[in-house]
């Protein structure tokens, strides 16, 4: 209970300086406040002891609970009217943003799973793409809070650095709402960076970064299936011939959580639901993320974090300028 009370406490304060600085996501807010008390003297040891179990809940299952919601911002009549050339081309660019991002990462020696999740929360859609994939392969949450740290700090530079860019290129402004949609991680993000442009770069914005977000279930089924067959050849591998194989459980193909997303993405579809239902599913997706992202924030140590910090940042700043480059490639093409 301490811990949860300690997440509901940040999720009011990064709501009360969101309303003081509005072009800061309250995502990102949650995240800094996780990371600040986590290393603060005299807080930080709260953070290690009593807080600890409800935080650890937190990080867990609320991002879970925050990717089933996820889904009711889908509509696949919305992404059905971009045609099946702008799809095809928007599924081109995740597999494109995906492997290269995670060759990069793997260039820079990244440990573990790192290579994995950065690459799907830079491709798809952000932190809850490293919470899917992490899922899938069975990596601690612990694990995810660098790629999460990373994709947050991207995803917020993008708030500024695209609008400047945009306006240097001298992009019109529905171009440059297909240009964030395709390259900003997290949905939030997306909307904050396309808005500068006005409605109709926030609408090209929204409807392209949702077909994105839609393959999350199909790239989670195909790295929990890649982890289930890895599983089975190492665990063939230390079996001796002759004896029968234990019969360990293995990660799961696709999630509950995920499939639990893309029923609510048919939900969404079907219209069964009122625009006010839709409109306060979104405040509570938001705020269990929130309090997800300070959970997570809160385990970090900056002397841990730094160790391995300086090829971690600098892998995802190389694919951040990939995948924003890939992603203006294809604005200038569904533009054209």
């Amino acid at each position: 209970m301490p811990g949860l009370t300690a997440a509901a406490a940040a999720v009011v304060a990064a709501y009360l300086l969101h309303r003081l600085i509005p072009w800061l996501p309250v995502l990102t807010i949650a995240v800094v406040l996780g990371l600040a008390v986590a290393n603060v003297p005299g807080l930080s040891s709260s953070v290690s002891g009593p807080l600890k179990p409800g935080l650890s809940l937190a990080a867990r299952r609320l991002m879970r609970a925050g990717i089933v919601l996820l889904g009711l911002k889908v509509s696949l009549i919305d992404i059905a009217s971009l045609g099946w050339a702008a799809l095809l081309l928007i599924a081109a660019l995740v597999a494109g943003a995906f492997a290269g991002t995670y060759l990069i990462c793997r260039a820079f020696r990244l440990p573990g799973e790192e290579p994995l999740l950065i690459a799907a929360g830079f491709s798809i859609c952000g932190v809850s793409a490293i919470g899917a994939i992490a899922a899938a392969r069975r990596v601690r949450h612990e694990d995810t809070v660098v790629p999460i740290a990373l994709v947050t700090l991207c995803g917020t530079l993008a708030i500024g650095v695209l609008p400047l860019l945009a306006s240097l290129f001298g992009l019109p402004d529905e171009t440059f709402g297909l240009w964030a949609g395709a390259s900003v991680h997290d949905v939030g993000q997306v909307v904050a960076t396309a808005q500068t442009a006005g409605t109709a770069a926030l609408a090209a914005a929204v409807v392209v970064k949702l077909a994105r977000v839609v393959m999350l279930a199909p790239m989670t089924a195909v790295v929990g299936f890649l982890g289930r067959r890895q599983d089975a050849r190492s665990q063939a591998m230390e079996t001796p011939t002759g004896v029968e194989q234990g019969r360990g459980k293995r990660p799961p193909l696709v999630p509950l959580f995920v499939l639990g997303f893309l029923a609510l993405i048919l939900v969404r579809t079907a219209g069964i639901l009122p625009e006010a239902a839709l409109e306060a599913a979104g405040v509570v997706q938001e705020i269990l993320f929130a309090a997800a992202l300070f959970s997570l924030g809160a385990g970090v140590r900056f002397s841990a974090l730094f160790a391995s910090g300086a090829r971690a940042l600098a892998a995802a700043l190389v694919s951040w300028l990939l995948v924003g480059g890939l992603g203006l490639g294809l604005a200038l093409l569904l533009a054209g």
